[in-house]
């Protein structure tokens, strides 16, 4: 499917799996989130536009690349997407941040928008949009519908799991959104949780059920 792309980094791979076992605690689940994103921005960023300029080393002048064009935004979708924040600012601190609040209905499993919020000059941003699960794909296409309405165009979406169903659904809505997980599970059960996945990742950030 083109625009997605699934990492298979050792790193990576490594700490997922130390994050889908029940038995990790809160403090260590959370530095985990925040170690793979970091990882993560690095593929995310890529294709980050450069411009040469020139610097004088303590031995000579030297022509060398600086990151140029757009900045960037980061918006978690609240409240899991929060986890993933730190692990992209200690790549890109340059970044503004902005929120968007989701919540799955429980019935209709609809995504139900109580909260958004984006940095003034958004439209002038490269726009990352964080959460760690992509399950229905239903909150993450609503997130992308509400940062298109206020004009911008120009968006990533980052995740560490997602599901088949996830992908294909934000996929055949948003074609033009890039799509980066860490990690491509088996499908949803009739709860709508990624399976085998890691349950639910802001009651495992927080340390709330």
């Amino acid at each position: 499917m083109d625009n997605v792309f699934i990492f298979d980094h050792p790193l990576i791979q490594h700490k997922i799996t130390l994050m889908r076992d029940k038995n990790t605690p809160t403090k260590e689940f959370r530095e985990l989130v925040r170690e793979v994103s970091r990882l993560m921005a690095y593929e995310v960023t890529r294709d980050l536009p450069l411009e040469e300029i020139e610097v004088e080393t303590p031995i000579a002048k030297a022509k060398s690349k600086v990151i140029a064009g757009k900045n960037l935004a980061l918006v978690p979708i609240l409240r899991a997407g929060l986890g993933m924040v730190d692990g992209m600012l200690d790549l890109i601190p340059m970044a503004r941040v902005g929120h968007i609040g989701l919540y799955r209905d429980p019935e209709t499993l609809k995504a139900i928008e109580y909260y958004c919020k984006l940095p003034e000059d958004a439209d002038k941003r490269d726009i990352i949009l964080l959460d760690p699960m992509l399950a229905t794909g239903v909150s993450a296409t609503d997130a992308v519908n509400q940062i298109k309405k206020r004009g911008i165009n120009s968006i990533k979406f980052m995740c560490i799991i997602a599901a088949p169903e996830g992908i294909k659904n934000l996929h055949d809505a948003h074609p033009d959104v890039p799509i980066f997980c860490a990690a491509k599970d088996q499908g949803l059960n009739d709860h709508a949780y990624i399976v085998p996945g890691l349950g639910d990742a802001g009651d495992r950030l927080f340390g709330t059920k």
